[in-house]
């Protein structure tokens, strides 16, 4: 699978978050990989859940940086699929190390994907209070 797959399947996984209790999720992931239709390596499955550990494990902390950022949008006020899209690009740009105008250009095609029409205007906006030149 390419990084685009790999994010896509990842950002899947982790709008789970939002609807299963924190005790549930490893149980979620394990049905995730086993029912996914993509065929997947083992070093893809490994990756995806490498990555949606990392993310679950941080995810206080992003949701308190998304909130920092944001004026009058808490992460409680978002949508699920926005959220989630949000909370995986802050993860890639915050601790993965990935360059910011890639992060951005990544969520914002899942959010025209996946999103309503206005979330890629949307995921745009909000990630672009996390770059270099938007330090608030």
């Amino acid at each position: 699978m390419n990084r685009r797959s790999l994010r896509e399947q990842v950002f899947k996984l982790l709008f789970r978050v939002e609807f299963n209790p924190a005790e549930e999720l490893e149980e979620q992931c394990r049905l995730f990989l086993e029912n996914e239709e993509l065929p997947m390596s083992s070093q893809d499955e490994e990756y995806i859940r490498d990555r949606f550990s990392s993310i679950r494990e941080k995810l206080e902390e992003i949701d308190a940086m998304i909130n920092q950022k944001t004026k009058g949008w808490t992460t409680a006020r978002m949508g699920k699929v926005d959220l989630t899209i949000i909370r995986l690009a802050v993860f890639e740009m915050k601790f993965d190390g990935l360059p910011e105008g890639v992060a951005i250009n990544e969520a914002v095609e899942l959010a025209r994907k996946f999103g309503q029409e206005e979330s890629g205007g949307f995921v745009n906006g909000v990630l672009a209070r996390f770059t270099d030149a938007r330090r608030d």
